[in-house]
C-alpha cells in the first residue's frame, strides 16, 4: 500500500497529542458530492460535539476529479486534511488513515452522509471513557430509523443472519458505514485484518468479538443513498467468501489475538458427570425441537430437505446451549471456533441420519412416519454421542 499523494494538512492549532477524533472519509470518484459532504461534515463537528476532530479524505485512485476537489477543501478548512492512495478498497483507505493517525480515537463514515450526523457524539463518548474498545453504528436495533428499498433491506437483514447463525457474531449491523474504535486497539487489531475492500468492517469486527472486546451498538437514522453505485450481488459473494476464510483461520488457529484479550478469572467448569447430564437435558430438548420442525416441513419439502433443515436449525442453538450450560464457557471468545466444530458435528449427524433414511427407504418405500421417526431417534443419538465428543474438545481445548 502506498500513498501517491502527501499528508496535506495536519492542523497546526491543534498538537497531535490532543486531537481526540480523526474521522475518515473514503471516497472513489465522488467529485460531485465530495465538497458539500465534508463542509456539512466539518461544521457539524466544530457545533454540535465538543471533541477536538480533524477529518481525514482518503481518496481510493479517483480518476474523476475527486483529488482535486479534496486538495482544495483540504487547503481551505483547517481541520480538514487529504491524502490519496494509488489503489480502490475501503479496508485500505481506512488501514491507510488510521496508520497515519495519531487522535485518541478513529473512525470513518461514508460520503453520503447517509447517517444522521447527531449519532457522532454517541459513537464516540463511549471510547473516550474507556468503556468501550469498538463503536458501531446499527440500523438494524428497535431504535433505529431506516429509510431504504426492500432488496437492500433483505440483503442486509439475511448477511447479518449468517454472520450470527454461522459465526456466532453478536454484533447487529456489520456493514453500516459508521465505525470508531480507541487508536490503541486499532493499532493492534487492524494488522490482523487480511481483507482490503468492503469485506474490512466485518474481518475487524468478528476477530474484536473472537478477543473478547467490548464493543458498543449506536442505534441511528440513516436514508439510503440512492446514487450508491456498490455493486451488492458481488459484494454479497465475496462476504461470504470472507466469513469461510475468517472462520478457517480461527479454527485453525492462524489468528494470535493475545495482545488484545481482556483478563478474565479462569472459569470454573463442570465435573465430567455434570456435563453429561446437562448435554442430556440439552440433547433432549433440541431432539424435541427437531423432531417438531421435522413434521413440521416433512410435507411440504419431503423427508431428506427436512431432515436437512431441521438438524440445521437446532444444531446452532444446541452448540451455543452447550458452551454455556453444558461447559461453562461465558466468554465470547473461541465462539466461532466452537460453532465451526458444532457444525462439523451437525455435518456428520446429517450424514447419519439421512443415510439412516435412505437405508429405511430403500428397503420398506412405503415405512410409515413411526418407522421414519423410530429410526431418526436412534440415529440422532449416535450423533448425540459424536456431537458430545466434538464439542468438549473444542470447547475445552
Amino acid at each position: 500500500m502506498t500513498a501517491t499523494g502527501e499528508l496535506l494538512r495536519v492542523p497546526g492549532e491543534l498538537a497531535p497529542a490532543t486531537v481526540d477524533l480523526d474521522l475518515v472519509v473514503p471516497v472513489h470518484n465522488e467529485a460531485h458530492v465530495l465538497e458539500h459532504a465534508v463542509r456539512h461534515l466539518d461544521e457539524h463537528l466544530a457545533t454540535q460535539q465538543p471533541y477536538a476532530y480533524v477529518v481525514t479524505i482518503v481518496d481510493n485512485a479517483s480518476t474523476d476529479g475527486t483529488w482535486e476537489v479534496a486538495q482544495a477543501v483540504a487547503a481551505e478548512l483547517p481541520r480538514v486534511r487529504a491524502v490519496r492512495l494509488d489503489r480502490k478498497g475501503r479496508g485500505r483507505a481506512l488501514r491507510a488513515a488510521w496508520e497515519l493517525s495519531s487522535a485518541r480515537v478513529v473512525g470513518y463514515m461514508d460520503v453520503d452522509l447517509s447517517t444522521d450526523l447527531n449519532a457522532v457524539l454517541p459513537l464516540v463518548a463511549p471510547l473516550l471513557s474507556g468503556h468501550s474498545d469498538i463503536s458501531i453504528g446499527t440500523r438494524l436495533s428497535t431504535g433505529s430509523r431506516v429509510v431504504r428499498g426492500p432488496k437492500r433491506e433483505l440483503i442486509s437483514r439475511g448477511y447479518n443472519l449468517l454472520l450470527r447463525g454461522f459465526l456466532a457474531a453478536r454484533f447487529t449491523d456489520a456493514q453500516c458505514g459508521f465505525k470508531a474504535l480507541r487508536r490503541d486497539v486499532a493499532e493492534r487489531l487492524v494488522p490482523l485484518v487480511e481483507d482490503d475492500g468492503w469485506f474490512f468492517d466485518t474481518e475487524l469486527l468478528l476477530l474484536a468479538e473472537e478477543a473478547g472486546l467490548r464493543i458498543h451498538e449506536v442505534p441511528v437514522d440513516w436514508v439510503d443513498d440512492p446514487d450508491s453505485r456498490v455493486d451488492v450481488w458481488r459484494t454479497a459473494r465475496d462476504d461470504l467468501r470472507g466469513m469461510a476464510r475468517v472462520a478457517a483461520r480461527l479454527v485453525r488457529g492462524d489468528v494470535d489475538l493475545s495482545g488484545l484479550r481482556r483478563p478474565a478469572a479462569a472459569p470454573s467448569r463442570p465435573a465430567l458427570a455434570t456435563q453429561l447430564a446437562r448435554f442430556a437435558a440439552v440433547g433432549v430438548l433440541s431432539t424435541a425441537l427437531y423432531l417438531l420442525l421435522y413434521l413440521l416441513a416433512r410435507g411440504t419439502l419431503g423427508a431428506q430437505a427436512a431432515n436437512l433443515v431441521a438438524l440445521l436449525v437446532t444444531a446452532v442453538g444446541n452448540t451455543a446451549a452447550n458452551r454455556r450450560f453444558t461447559f461453562g464457557v461465558t466468554t465470547r471468545a473461541g465462539a466461532i471456533r466452537d460453532h465451526v466444530a458444532g457444525l462439523g458435528a451437525f455435518a456428520a449427524g446429517l450424514a447419519l441420519t439421512s443415510g439412516s433414511l435412505a437405508l429405511l427407504h430403500g428397503s420398506s418405500p412405503q415405512s410409515s412416519r413411526f418407522a421414519e421417526i423410530s429410526v431418526l431417534v436412534v440415529a440422532n443419538a449416535a450423533a448425540t454421542l459424536l456431537r458430545f465428543v466434538v464439542l468438549r474438545r473444542a470447547v475445552l481445548r
